[in-house]
Formats: structure tokens, C-alpha cells, sequence
């Protein structure tokens, strides 16, 4: 595990885009597992900002995200197909036909999770994976649970995940209640992780993810055992943690 330590959100999110520059220049073809929400927004402005300058080119790279609303259509402005072109698809030059997300319109779970993992295998894994860290410790959508969870599955929202993701919608209610989500498996498979944590409200995850017991309980505890985990975290995000990182 390698922690790199920013000021404020705008340079933790231009040193993890430096991180997914890199992979992309370095190997062309990367598949990139991608995340949403609103940690990941200051790196895809930096990548776009880097492409329409010449610098990056996406056309021979794969992206494969991690999670979708389930009953949400790719054209509803919640839903993370959506989210991922307005921020990040139609600003680069990307081949949409290699840009994968979960469809939340099946509501048959098993026919759809099944349908992910094979486009999962049929890529060869994740080379770079990015991820965010939700206020109790999830990843994805995989929530505190009992066991960690393997493949792509159908996840009950937590409360503290719906109440997270309510400023998105117009009100609590219209927040859907389930997702589907990429598993642990494939997310600890990824040949390398980069996270990005921002702010004082995530500092007790950043804690119990990274100082405490591995444990499904705080999904993110797993990625101690990665052996291509980096941190990209601010001084708020790190003040509970001291020296212990």
C-alpha cells in the first residue's frame, strides 16, 4: 500500500490523473475500471484537459465501471451510463463500443450479473481501477456486510449510502434502493488500484479502512492485502490517521 498525500481535493485529483496518464500512455490498450460519484469528477476534467491538449490518447482503451443503478435507463440523467458520458466519454476519443456498464433496466440479477462478469473475463481483468470510499467503507456498491462478496451482484443500498447519494436526485425517495454492482473479486484483481478520498467527512473511513482489521464489515479494508494499492487522499481525509499511514 503507497499513500500519496495532497493538499485539497483539485491536487489529489490532478496526482491521481497523473497516475491513470501514465497507465494509459504507457499501455494504450488498458482496460480502466472507472468510478462515479463525486470524487472522481476533478480527474476525468484533468484527463480531458490533458487529451484536448494532445497529450492522452483514449482510442485504443477499454473502460469497465463499477456499479449501476438498477431501474435506471443509460439515458436517465442519475444513472451512471449517463454520468459517465456528460463527464467523461464525450470529451475524449474513446471507442463507445469499448465502454462497458451494467444495465440497470434487466431486473433479472442473475442473467445480468452473469452477462458482466464474462465481459470481465472476455477483457482479460482490470490494468488500473479507480476507486472512491464511501462514508462507511464501501467500494462500488459492495456495503458492510458478513462475507466479501466475489463476483458482479445485485446489492440493497445501505441507508448511509442512500442518504449519501440523495443530493443527487431531487428527493430521498427517488433514490433507487438497489444497484449492481462489480464484486470484490474483480476489483482486488485489478493489476493495480488507485483510490481517491477527499475531505473530513471521509477521515473515519479512511481510518477504519486502512488502521483497522480487514474485515467485510468495512469493505475497503480489503484492499490492505492489494499488492498495487495506492491512496491518493487530502490533509482532511488523513487527519484521523496520523503517522499510522
Amino acid at each position: 500500500m503507497r499513500v500519496i498525500r495532497a493538499k485539497d481535493y483539485l491536487d489529489a485529483s490532478r496526482k491521481a490523473a497523473n497516475i491513470i496518464s501514465a497507465q494509459v500512455i504507457l499501455q494504450p490498450d488498458s482496460v480502466l475500471g472507472l468510478a462515479t460519484g463525486s470524487s472522481p469528477i476533478g480527474i476525468y476534467q484533468r484527463l480531458i484537459s490533458w487529451y484536448e491538449k494532445g497529450d492522452i490518447d483514449f482510442s485504443q482503451a477499454k473502460a469497465i465501471n463499477l456499479d449501476e443503478y438498477v431501474g435506471l435507463s443509460s439515458i436517465h440523467n442519475q444513472s451512471y451510463a449517463y454520468y459517465m458520458r456528460h463527464n467523461f466519454f464525450d470529451h475524449i476519443n474513446i471507442d463507445i463500443r469499448n465502454t462497458f456498464i451494467p444495465n440497470g433496466l434487466d431486473r433479472n440479477a442473475r442473467r445480468e450479473c452473469s452477462r458482466y462478469d464474462k465481459i470481465i473475463h472476455d477483457l482479460g481483468g482490470v490494468d488500473l481501477q479507480l476507486l472512491g470510499l464511501g462514508p462507511n467503507g464501501h467500494i462500488g456498491f459492495n456495503e458492510p456486510n458478513e462475507e466479501f462478496v466475489k463476483g458482479t451482484h445485485c446489492v440493497e443500498l445501505s441507508q448511509v449510502t442512500i442518504d449519501a447519494n440523495a443530493r443527487f436526485f431531487e428527493s430521498k425517495d427517488q433514490v433507487p434502493s438497489k444497484a449492481y454492482t462489480m464484486g470484490i473479486m474483480d476489483i482486488v484483481r485489478a493489476r493495480r488500484v488507485v483510490m481517491i478520498v477527499s475531505g473530513e467527512k471521509k477521515a473515519q473511513a479512511v481510518l477504519d479502512s486502512f488502521c483497522g482489521p480487514v474485515t467485510p464489515k468495512v469493505p475497503a479494508s480489503i484492499l490492505q492485502l492489494h499488492g498495487d494499492f495506492i491512496l491518493v487522499a487530502d490533509e482532511a481525509a488523513l487527519s484521523l490517521v496520523g503517522d499510522k499511514l
